[in-house]
């Protein structure tokens, strides 16, 4: 039997791998190897946990400040194939975020790990269906210019898997929640019939995964001892102020576990 505690080891090999072929294969053999066989005694590592500044990327795309990033407009050829990178963009960061929650906090129940894991596979599979798609009309990803935003939260949040989970899916992908519906709106305007396709399964697995990040924010605020609401407030004014805002797809934060009291307390934090 393969050695179940090498499951870090194995994470963090996938999150420093620099090709992104090779990052697909290892975190699809890290959920086949580890999702139904992990026991309490093959999470114990001795092994350090190291800080990962700059996570295994391709050498393009190159990364640039969010603000000298053109506008994509959906009623072009042009404007369609830079934001279907931005998001295979999102998606391959989201790839390395669930690599990391799965390498850097070892004291998280089975579950969190099988979670996660999950995450990580799904996360894999929505860049290369974008991926895939941006090859079959001639452009791949690295092609256009990106932002580090992403990863940038994740270096902020390394401290706390609490803090992580309240401010990477509880905040940056609940954001995606709120803003897809109306791009794929915008796409089916402009007859995006595959886009719209791709872009639909992954916002209903978005819903999960953050649903898997609000189970586990409430679990750790439980653990503790601290309010959930007034804690990811407190977050939000530390490492995100101003990042809060309209429009917000209600019925998908239901699916995804808000509760109508944080809900509420959204409208506050606008």
């Amino acid at each position: 039997m393969k050695n179940q505690s090498s499951i870090f080891k194995k994470a963090h090999e996938a999150l420093i791998s620099n090709k992104i072929e090779d990052k697909i294969e290892l975190t699809n053999e890290l959920y086949n190897g580890y999702t139904d066989s992990l026991t309490k005694q093959s999470l114990k590592c001795d092994s350090k946990v190291i800080d990962i500044p700059v996570p295994g990327r391709p050498e393009k795309p190159e990364l640039v400040d969010i603000k000298k990033l053109s506008r994509r407009r959906t009623g072009t050829e042009e404007g369609v194939l830079s934001l279907l990178h931005a998001i295979a963009h999102i998606e391959f960061n989201a790839i390395n975020l669930a690599l990391d929650a799965i390498y850097r906090f070892r004291d998280m129940p089975i579950k969190y790990y099988q979670d996660w894991l999950k995450v990580a596979k799904e996360e894999a599979y929505h860049f290369s269906l974008i991926n895939t798609h941006l090859k079959e009309r001639g452009k791949q990803y690295g092609d256009y210019s990106a932002h580090n935003g992403l990863w940038k939260m994740a270096v902020k949040t390394s401290y706390s898997s609490l803090v992580r989970m309240a401010l990477v899916p509880r905040l940056l992908e609940a954001r995606g929640l709120d803003v897809t519906p109306h791009i794929i709106e915008k796409l089916e305007r402009s007859g995006e019939v595959r886009s719209v396709e791709i872009l639909k399964i992954i916002v209903n697995d978005e819903v999960g995964h953050v649903l898997i990040g609000n189970y586990w924010y409430n679990y750790l605020c439980e653990r503790e001892k601290v309010d959930p609401i007034k804690t990811f407030e407190s977050l939000l004014l530390e490492h995100a102020p101003g990042f809060i805002r309209k429009p917000f797809s209600y019925d998908l934060r239901r699916k995804a576990g808000f509760s109508e009291e944080e809900i509420e307390a959204l409208e506050t934090f606008v």
